[in-house]
């Protein structure tokens, strides 16, 4: 039963295992690879019913990506289907794209370990359909394009982490120009709206006032709560009920026991440090 499954799983055609309604796509590292490695693709599609940004006709979904293959690569071996809009890897398959963020040369996302799937979106159907009938084995890293490994690419991982402090400075103050600019506009925009009525009428209310508020700091954070604390000492009620009384009288109690032992044990060590014995 188990050999049957298995039969089932390879390809007809030329005996590569591939899960059911997906493709096998064979890869190597090099040329000086024997084996082969598989890429596992299929149209990408949802259920009825359900949303996906991805375009369905002119996405193909990729499983089984490995570690050294970059979505530069990746675009690389699919272009002989077709144009390539966009390729991306993920830790896992999602329905939405991620967002869109300016990517900056400094400050790189954590990269996913081990294998990853992607995301390919090609700018016509018709390369979907050319990427499941692709054969193989594909190149990762040829003379032309090079794919650094193992120490080669922790070097030069090493050395992409250490960045010109030059020009992170000048790409850090670009940022904040662009971040004061954006507050400032944000802040312009809500000037002008306020106490303006929408169309229904209502009038938005905000929480500028006349003083600006200050930073909360840990120093002014401090006397807040020190300021709170006396407020609610003060408006406790000390030795109000009788049990409180009661518990004051013994903490009091407690408190002499205990400071007199203190001065017994203080006693004893002054006796036992004196240096004039007469007797």
């Amino acid at each position: 039963m188990a050999r049957r499954r298995k039969l089932a799983a390879r390809d007809p055609e030329d005996g590569i295992p591939s899960p059911p309604c997906y493709a096998a796509i064979p890869i190597k590292f090099s040329e000086k690879q024997q084996a082969s490695h598989y890429l596992y693709v299929r149209a990408h599609g949802v259920r009825q019913g359900t949303k996906s940004t991805w375009p369905q006709k002119r996405t193909l979904f990729v499983l089984n990506v490995p570690p050294y293959c970059t979505e530069e690569s990746l675009s690389r071996l699919l272009s002989t289907c077709g144009l390539v809009q966009s390729v991306e890897l993920q830790e896992k398959p999602d329905l939405a794209e991620s967002p869109k963020e300016s990517r900056s040369k400094f400050f790189h996302p954590k990269p996913v370990p081990g294998f990853q799937v992607a995301y390919v979106v090609f700018q016509k159907p018709s390369g979907v359909s050319a990427a499941l009938a692709l054969k193989g084995p594909l190149l990762v890293s040829t003379d032309s394009h090079p794919v650094k490994s193992g120490i080669h690419k922790w070097i030069s991982d090493y050395a992409d982490s250490v960045p010109d402090p030059e020009a992170l400075r000048v790409e850090v103050d670009t940022f904040m120009e662009a971040y004061d600019q954006k507050i400032a506009e944000e802040e312009a925009k809500a000037k002008e709206e306020e106490g303006v009525p929408d169309e229904e009428g209502w009038v938005k209310v905000t929480r500028r006032g006349r003083r600006p508020v200050l930073p909360r700091t840990e120093a002014a954070s401090l006397r807040v709560l020190e300021r709170e604390r006396r407020k609610r000492s003060r408006k406790e009620l000390l030795n109000f009920y009788a049990w409180q009384h009661r518990e004051s009288k013994m903490e009091h109690l407690a408190q002499l026991r205990k400071k007199f032992e203190e001065d017994k044990q203080r006693i004893e060590l002054l006796r036992a440090q004196r240096k004039f014995r007469p007797y």
